[in-house]
């Protein structure tokens, strides 16, 4: 029989020793972790923003979308650590989280250097979105206020989508929807109505139905105690008059000062003489609602649940 040269060998056993390689990798888990991600188009208020498919350094810039990534479990490298919520306060002390400032003013410097995959922003950093898309892909998270539930509901879409997380997210819409049933219909059995204030300073704003407050008329089921308020993000301006001449089954009050300067209002200067003579005062119904909840955040599964809770509660 005619031998094959070794040189012809040993490049046969070559072959087949990297073919061989080839198929284990194939089949290595780690390898496969090494291809990117399919990335997703995702859209939103202020345009379309493509994400790599479950990013893995997440900066929130609002404490919306902060309470969505804690209740979908996905950590965050970075985000603004003045004026956490008393329910996130754990963020404040967690290492390797970056504090990036406030919800007003970021340290871009630092949120450069955190090379982050994703950033989530909402209305207070509107006006910073195209600087901030330049460090990092940048999704819009919006709360409509004249479609309060349902913009809700579809910015946790966003979340799912990005992070793979349907399924918690549609238990999450199912748990609330159905909160939210049960104190509309006990609201509504009453018939009660009621007017939402803002307190800051000395001054009020109210605010009605396709407003930030809006829940209390659109999905709690209290009827306003007056029509046609100004819908604008700052609410409508109103007296100490205004607000007896409304004379509302129940006053919702928001402290805007416990959250801003931390500091909460004595409540004898907000429930003065005329206030006094209101039937949400005589009857005991002047509720005064987590501004951390309402104002600062208001866009997230923890701060609605709160937001439905304590209305509940006051019943």
């Amino acid at each position: 029989m005619r031998k094959i040269p070794k040189t012809y060998r040993i490049l046969a056993v070559m072959f087949a020793v990297a073919l061989l390689g080839c198929k284990e990798n194939a089949k290595d888990p780690a390898s496969a972790a090494e291809v990117p991600e399919q990335s997703l188009v995702v859209e939103h208020p202020l345009g379309k923003t493509t994400v790599a498919g479950n990013p893995q350094r997440v900066v929130a810039l609002d404490y919306a979308s902060l309470e969505n990534l804690d209740k979908l479990g996905i950590p965050v490298i970075g985000l603004p650590k003045s004026n956490l919520p008393r329910y996130l306060d754990e963020y404040g002390q967690m290492e390797g989280i970056t504090n990036l400032g406030t919800l007003f003013e970021v340290d871009f410097e630092r949120l450069n250097e955190l090379s982050p995959d994703v950033i989530f922003i909402s209305a207070r950093m509107e006006k910073h979105y195209g600087e901030l898309s330049k460090i990092a892909p940048t999704v819009y998270i919006q709360q409509d206020p004249a479609r309060l539930l349902e913009s809700f509901e579809e910015n946790l879409d966003i979340f799912g989508k990005i992070f793979d997380k349907g399924q918690e997210v549609d238990a999450a819409k199912v748990r609330i929807r159905a909160k939210i049933a049960a104190l509309e219909g006990e609201v509504t059995a009453r018939g009660s109505n009621a007017l939402v204030v803002m307190y800051n300073k000395g001054k009020f704003s109210a605010f009605g139905k396709k407003s930030r407050f809006g829940a209390i008329h659109e999905h709690f089921g209290f009827a306003q105690a007056v029509d046609d308020l100004d819908t604008s993000r700052h609410g409508q301006a109103v007296s100490n008059e205004f607000i007896l001449k409304a004379d509302p089954d129940y006053l919702f009050v928001v402290d805007r000062s416990a959250v801003v300067d931390k500091r909460a209002t004595n409540r004898e200067e907000i429930e003065n003489a005329l206030i006094q003579r209101t039937q949400a005062y005589k009857n005991g119904n002047i509720v005064y609602l987590d501004p951390e909840a309402w104002y600062i955040s208001g866009g997230g599964i923890t701060s609605f649940e709160i937001m439905i809770g304590e209305v509940a509660d006051e019943l």
